[in-house]
């Protein structure tokens, strides 16, 4: 069985092509770039790129995988959640391929395909095992017992890590100069030459008994930070606040995580999701699994981004098991796992 998968549930229109054997064959990522000018993705700015780009990322896909759409068995697209525009482009798309070439179609979950994600270059790592889920919309720790029956553990009680990340790049004032909507990779590069032990901002919920995440007060602890300094002591401190606000998003992701290998007595953890490319939280969190004498599973950058690849690998465990849509498939923009 071979896959075609079918990624837009944001502003990346994906498509990639997986065998039977979990060989992955192409892979196209088509990032937008209308959305920088406004600080934030612009959802029908979203919609009618992906209606420009959908066809030609999925012919791109098919080339590079050496095949056309008759050698195609199974349509993989993404359902939810994601912004309701965006995620009905794909499926439109998918379900016109299917119906025309008599093809299985299934809808996939988006985080779902996150924790997939490991597979792609790791396919001997068998649950049970940990997903710290972490992207622009999801802070999640999830357990997975089986592929394909999940435990949600912990979840942010308000903004997600990389919504934390992404609004103190606007705060510092990053996102306008340089011209990026990654407020991640923007504090990471800012970080670099910093203390990450400057300034003792909070880690939320660290003493609460829970594994639930919170990244408010923390926000608004950078916000009071800010405007406690002149102009020039932002541009010259900027490297030591960026560094301190990192680590305290990362020390709290890393403390719940380890928290809950301790309770669920797991040794296996996946990181996943856009901020899993983030090098210190990468670092640190494989220390502290190491330290309990447990492993960590982290997929390459590309497949920590929304992509095609890990839901065309959802879409074979599925289709391979014998799970599919029908042709009344519909977005769910707050699909819950």
């Amino acid at each position: 069985m071979r896959i075609l998968g079918i990624e837009s549930s944001c502003d990346e229109t994906s498509a990639a092509v997986i065998d039977s054997d979990g060989t992955l064959r192409g892979h196209v990522i088509n990032s937008q770039q209308e959305h920088a000018a406004f600080g934030g993705v612009v959802p029908e700015l979203a919609s009618r790129a992906h209606m420009r780009t959908a066809v030609s990322t999925i012919r791109k896909a098919l080339v590079d995988s050496n095949c056309d759409l008759n050698q195609i068995d199974g349509i993989a697209v993404t359902a939810g959640p994601g912004l309701v525009g965006s995620l009905l482009v794909g499926i439109s798309i998918a379900k016109g391929i299917a119906l025309a070439g008599k093809k299985k179609l299934v809808g996939v979950h988006h985080l779902e395909g996150h924790i997939f994600s490991t597979l792609l270059e790791h396919p001997d790592f068998e649950p049970p095992f940990l997903t710290l889920l972490v992207s622009g919309g999801h802070s999640e720790i999830i357990f997975v017992d089986t592929w394909g029956t999940y435990e949600v553990l912990g979840r942010t009680r308000d903004d997600a890590a990389g919504e934390a990340f992404d609004k103190a790049a606007r705060m510092l004032d990053l996102l306008p100069k340089s011209g990026s909507l990654h407020g991640g990779r923007i504090i990471a590069e800012s970080a670099t030459n910093g203390n990450p032990a400057a300034i003792p901002f909070p880690r939320g919920l660290s003493k609460e008994d829970t594994l639930d995440f919170s990244f408010s007060g923390l926000k608004t602890a950078l916000r009071t930070h800010i405007d406690s300094l002149s102009e020039r002591e932002r541009a010259t401190l900027l490297p030591d606040i960026a560094a301190s606000y990192e680590m305290a998003i990362v020390d709290a992701l890393v403390a719940k995580t380890v928290k809950a290998m301790e309770r669920r007595e797991v040794k296996k953890v996946a990181l996943a999701g856009g901020v899993a490319a983030n090098s210190t939280l990468r670092r640190k969190l494989n220390q502290e699994v190491a330290a309990r004498n447990g492993t960590l599973c982290c997929p390459s950058p590309i497949y920590c981004t929304d992509n095609a690849a890990m839901i065309a690998a959802v879409g074979r465990y599925h289709l391979m098991n014998g799970t599919q849509s029908g042709y009344d498939l519909d977005a769910d923009p707050r699909m819950k796992l």
